[in-house]
C-alpha cells in the first residue's frame, strides 16, 4: 500500500510495507515531521484512528470495493471528508486549524 499525504500542494509519499501490522508511531511520526515543516497544526487531527481504518476499508480490495470502505465513506470519520475512487483509493480530506487543506489517500497494491 501507498499513502500520500498533502498539505495544500506540497506532499510525502509513505510506502505501507505491512498494513495488517501498522508502524502507527513511524507513519504518524514521518506525517507529523512533514507537516509541521508547512506550518501546520495538528490539534484534532486524529491521524492514529484514521489510518488503520483506511488500511481495514481497501485491505483486499482486489475483488471490488469492500464493505468497509463504503461504510467508512457513508458513516465518516471525525470531522474528514471521506472519499471513495474508483481503483480501491480511499481519500481523507480536512482542514487544519491554520486552514491549511490536508489531504490522505490510501492506494492499494493492486
Amino acid at each position: 500500500m501507498e499513502l500520500d499525504v498533502r498539505v495544500d500542494k506540497d506532499a510525502l509519499s509513505i510506502p505501507i510495507t505491512n498494513p495488517f501490522h501498522l508502524d502507527l508511531d513511524d507513519i504518524t511520526g514521518q506525517i507529523g515531521q512533514f507537516m509541521s515543516g508547512k506550518g501546520v497544526i495538528l490539534t484534532n487531527i486524529d491521524l492514529r484512528g484514521l489510518l488503520p481504518r483506511m488500511v481495514k476499508g481497501i485491505a483486499g480490495c482486489e475483488g471490488g470495493c469492500p464493505a468497509d470502505a463504503k461504510s467508512l465513506v457513508s458513516k465518516g470519520f471525525q470531522n474528514f471528508e471521506m472519499e471513495y475512487i474508483e481503483g480501491g483509493i480511499l481519500s481523507a480530506k480536512t482542514v487544519a486549524k491554520n486552514g491549511k487543506t490536508i489531504t490522505i489517500k490510501m492506494f492499494p497494491d493492486f
